[in-house]
């Protein structure tokens, strides 16, 4: 105990000092255990966890010992760090009880990098996600940090981490910085001093031209103001207590939209999320609860909602029966993807500039894409789960002057632009409210414009879902046994009650049935678990492990030709996949799995 409030408390928060001696003067060895026995991890996706004392939760101090490992790492990486620099951006979280918040964590992230003389592109207010990879892109600077947990619960923060080319980082970027933190773990004596940092000529603030040149670049992607400004559409927009009001409100005034209606009890920034259970659009109706009521008030047939970073944006559509239509991140791809290249297909006449085109989505996500890039001649692309990989791949085609019209993944997440190589649920809420602007002036709804898509390109009928289990083992000897199967060693199974298997690939251990060689083409990671399987009946299931939350997910589709258009029986022969799977892979009752909650 002397040595952890000697080393580990090192710290000049007050808050988080008095609750690690309240837990010493306890003796309540558990919470101590749960705070100090293992470091946070450094990934791909940074660091998300719980704020609080303790070198597994988000704390000035862990904040300062990441950013000192993040800064020696960029020195030997980059040559020129110190005449570049980079960008530090933040949203709205806070936790009172220790002290911490996401500007206090930016402020510190500022003052180590001030300290090794690198210049500082600190945000002087709240900002989303998408506007610290905007701004690397645009000011040309090494890295950016974005401190926000998303969508997470209210006790969460994270450590979001950019690299010089405007994408997330990718390995071995994130095996270099963890290693750089543990041999800079001892704050630097500069680390801690926020005010002279503050006063420094290092530090600028980019929030009044990045907020101009942002909406300047999005622009790009109006293609029918005139029917904007017309527009009688009347939609509703809710930011669910996060960042995302003001900004959305300028990118439909930057596209000449009617204003959203705001939800008045989510529009301002709030880290308590009060009105809702958990501050996440994809969990459904429940956080739209607010949304439907005030669209019932003003008459508006469409709710926009962003998450509290506003990095992500779903969608749902009053029906003609009265009941409220909330989209999947599968059918809003549909959408969003089917818009954009018909807005790209107006501005392009000359027919082999298709060649050159190039959508992508992620492994999990909907094969929708592909089927409208095979009847169009554009390329697509599949990528493993998550934007950094979306991200990264695009910026390689950009710079092979390729175009990357869209990119998106089943959770919610849209990149329309690639002027930010990351999700981003502000430009895609304007673009969002011209496509329905338009679809309005020859009265379709999305409900409509969305069958005629699976009309013309063929149904694609998608059933996600999840687990929670908090038990390693169990989640290890679950898959354990599918690559062992019958008890055979490295044998996969063939058949998953009634429904034949044509093909597996498993990204854990880098095998694929549909190669050759077996071998799998993209990037596999040993530290997660992740197999698909292919049935004869043309679904698709993928089961993957959750990198930041203790979820064992589930993404299942059914891929019919054109023509098949038996949409009863296309989700009944899917709900009756996934229950197989269920039954026979998943075996909740045996490995004691909880389902979602409702």
């Amino acid at each position: 105990t002397s040595l952890i409030l000697d080393r580990e408390v090192s710290t000049w928060n007050p808050k988080t000092k008095s609750m690690v001696q309240d837990m010493v003067k306890e003796g309540n060895m558990e919470a101590l255990k749960k705070c100090f026995s293992s470091r946070m991890e450094f990934g791909t996706a940074g660091l998300r966890a719980a704020m609080g004392p303790g070198i597994s939760c988000m704390n000035d101090l862990t904040i300062i010992q990441t950013t000192q490992g993040f800064c020696c790492y960029l020195e030997q990486s980059i040559g020129n760090l110190k005449e570049r620099g980079v960008v530090i951006g933040y949203d709205a979280r806070a936790h009172p009880p220790s002290g911490g918040s996401s500007k206090r964590f930016a402020s510190l992230a500022a003052a180590v990098f001030i300290s090794r003389g690198v210049p500082v592109h600190l945000f002087s207010d709240i900002t989303p996600t998408p506007f610290v990879p905007f701004t690397v892109s645009h000011l040309g600077l090494c890295a950016g940090i974005m401190v926000t947990a998303s969508h997470n619960p209210k006790q969460d923060n994270g450590y979001k981490v950019y690299w010089e080319n405007g994408a997330q980082i990718v390995t071995p970027h994130d095996k270099g910085i963890s290693k750089a933190i543990v041999e800079n773990l001892e704050p630097w004596p500069e680390s801690w001093n926020t005010e002279e940092a503050l006063k420094s000529t290092l530090l600028k603030d980019p929030y009044q031209d990045i907020n101009t040149e942002y909406f300047k670049a999005i622009q790009k992607h109006c293609h029918h103001r005139e029917i904007n400004k017309k527009s009688e559409v009347k939609i509703v927009h809710t930011s669910v207590h996060g960042v995302g009001h003001t900004f959305v409100q300028s990118a439909f005034k930057a596209f000449d939209l009617r204003p959203p209606y705001a939800v008045e009890e989510q529009k301002d920034p709030d880290p308590e999320f009060p009105t809702v259970k958990y501050p996440n659009p994809e969990e459904g109706e429940g956080v739209l609860t607010l949304s439907f009521a005030l669209a019932e008030k003003e008459g508006a047939s469409v709710v926009l909602a962003n998450d509290p970073d506003a990095d992500r944006l779903a969608i749902a559509e009053k029906q003609e029966s009265g009941r409220w239509r909330v989209f999947s991140g599968n059918e809003l791809g549909a959408l969003l993807g089917w818009w954009l290249f018909r807005c790209w297909r107006e501005q392009n006449s000359d027919a082999a500039a298709v060649k050159n085109l190039y959508m992508l989505s992620s492994t999990v996500s909907s094969k929708i894409l592909r089927a409208i890039a095979l009847k169009e001649g554009f390329h697509f692309e599949e990528t493993l789960t998550g934007f950094k990989w979306m991200g990264n791949r695009a910026r390689d085609l950009l710079d092979q002057d390729k175009t990357v019209l869209f990119a998106f993944e089943e959770a919610i997440g849209y990149m329309c632009s690639p002027s930010v190589l990351d999700k981003d649920g502000v430009s895609a809420a304007a673009i969002a409210g011209e496509m329905i602007s338009f679809l309005a002036t020859k009265k379709i709804s999305l409900s409509q414009q969305l069958t005629t898509i699976y009309e013309e390109y063929g149904y694609h009928i998608s059933k996600n879902s999840y687990f929670i289990c908090h038990d390693q083992e169990v989640i290890r000897s679950l898959f354990e046994r599918l690559r062992n199967y019958g008890g055979t060693k490295d044998s996969y199974p063939t058949e998953c009650g009634r429904f034949a298997i044509d093909a597996v690939r498993d990204l854990t251990t880098g095998y694929d049935s549909n190669q050759p060689d077996k071998k799998a083409v993209l990037p596999t990671s040993s530290s997660s678990q992740m197999i698909t399987f292919t049935f004869s009946n043309g679904g698709v299931a993928t089961m993957r492990t959750s990198g930041t939350e203790p979820k064992i997910k589930y993404y299942t589709e059914l891929c019919a030709p054109p023509g098949n258009s038996d949409v009863p029986h296309l989700k009944k022969e899917l709900d009756d996949l996934v229950d197989a799977i269920i039954e026979n892979f998943f075996e909740p009752d045996k490995n004691k799995l909880q389902p979602k909650p409702q």
